[in-house]
């Protein structure tokens, strides 16, 4: 690693690809931004904008853009993979990425058809060394972080080593990053609460009050952390900010694409409607369908995350599934 920083690259200028990139260049890591486009690569190092998702914002001038893969990820310490999860696995078998390199997952999803959460599928395809592997999630909305609000994160890994030197390389005054060991509560947390945010959504544009939203977020943290104990998670990640906290931005902030998706859904919008009209992926609606299936294989009751499939499948109106949620028989709150 470079005396002055790590080589950091990021792999998807989209919008946490791109705040991702200004705060490694904020912790002084050298920075390369990969954008698919070869325009909005000469855009980012002329005006030193992405005018796609941050119009009105500067990036650090020391962000270099560029369009081919192999040109991005040459010398690098770090390469960050900030593609949708969906279509990860297509990108990885069109890249060579050095097995020497710490990769690190942004990716909140688990893929369709498998079931992998994404450090399973990057290993799968890659054949990567777990302990050279790091996970980012918490609270990170990518709007706040390029503006350089106040933000914290999790980064996690097999390697204790590996964490530090990723915490290390993301680590400013305004973005606070923490380590942990929990590969599996981290990244579930971060693919399941796009699926609640969904429901809150869902009760927003219905018009439902604050008590019922906080309510689907606690019951929706429930059952995510039964599953996550089920995958052999650590409790205790639920309550931080992979868990709770991310949970509670991605389900009661304006500018989260999962909690949007599902206002429109409620106002009477088709699935293919949304997707349509919108540049951003709300990763919940891919990820709904996989996450049952996942709680299905494993005995997990998720009746929050069921509805939220339905209701994308098209088998269930937003008020259908309020309604079943509503209907289901009283119980002690600690099952």
């Amino acid at each position: 690693m470079s005396a002055d920083g790590a080589k950091v690259t990021v792999m998807g200028a989209g919008s946490w690809g791109t705040a991702f990139a200004l705060v490694a260049a904020d912790a002084g890591s050298q920075v390369t931004l990969w954008a698919r486009r070869p325009e909005l690569a000469e855009q980012i190092n002329n005006s030193h904008r992405n005018t796609d998702y941050f119009p009105d914002l500067d990036l650090p001038a020391g962000i270099r853009a560029v369009a081919d893969p192999a040109e991005a990820m040459a010398g690098a310490d770090v390469v960050v993979l900030a593609v949708p999860s969906q279509t990860l696995r297509r990108n990885l078998a069109d890249w060579r990425i050095d097995p020497d390199v710490i990769l690190v997952s942004l990716a909140k999803g688990i893929e369709e058809g498998t079931g992998l959460r994404m450090s399973e599928l990057i290993t799968a395809a890659t054949g990567h060394d777990p302990d050279r592997l790091a996970v980012v999630s918490g609270p990170n909305l990518a709007r706040e972080i390029v503006e350089r609000q106040p933000a914290a994160t999790v980064v996690a890994s097999a390697s204790e080593a590996t964490a530090i030197m990723v915490q290390r390389a993301c680590h400013t005054r305004n973005f606070r990053a923490y380590t942990n060991t929990d590969i599996v509560g981290t990244e579930l947390g971060g693919a399941a609460k796009n699926v609640i945010a969904l429901a809150v959504g869902a009760g927003i544009g219905l018009g439902y009050g604050n008590n019922a939203m906080a309510s689907v977020i606690t019951r929706g943290l429930a059952e995510i952390t039964r599953l996550g104990i089920e995958l052999g998670a650590q409790e205790h990640t639920f309550a931080g900010l992979a868990g709770m906290g991310d949970l509670v931005a991605t389900c009661m902030s304006p500018l989260s694409r999962n909690r949007t998706f599902g206002e429109q859904l409620a106002k009477g919008r088709s699935v293919a409607d949304i997707v349509a009209t919108t540049r951003q992926v709300a990763e919940g609606v891919r990820t709904c369908e996989s996450l049952v299936a996942l709680a299905d294989r494993h005995g997990v009751d998720m009746p929050i995350s069921y509805g939220v499939a339905q209701v994308i499948a098209g088998q269930a109106t937003p008020e259908q599934m309020i309604s079943a949620l509503l209907a289901r028989q009283a119980k002690p709150e600690r099952t």
